[in-house]
């Protein structure tokens, strides 16, 4: 009895550190976007010419924006 619940409760403890694996690994990895590019997840919003706010540098040369400056928070 003892040792079936041993078992249950290290079992469990397995899928939680399994479910917090991927989602860390989820957070680190790069976003793709619009025509192949690939960007870091990170949030360093910039506005670009046409008064578009794109999420970093990269995802604003992705979509070929130009004169982007950032813009604070």
């Amino acid at each position: 009895m003892k040792r079936t619940r041993l078992i249950v409760k290290l079992s469990a403890v397995a899928v939680l550190i399994a479910i917090a694996g991927f989602g860390a690994f989820s957070l680190f990895t790069d976003a793709q976007a619009a025509g192949g590019c690939r960007c870091p997840l990170v949030y360093a919003p910039v506005q670009c010419d046409h008064g578009k706010i794109y999420p970093n540098p990269c995802e604003a040369n992705c979509h070929n924006a130009k004169n982007c400056v950032p813009i604070g928070l």
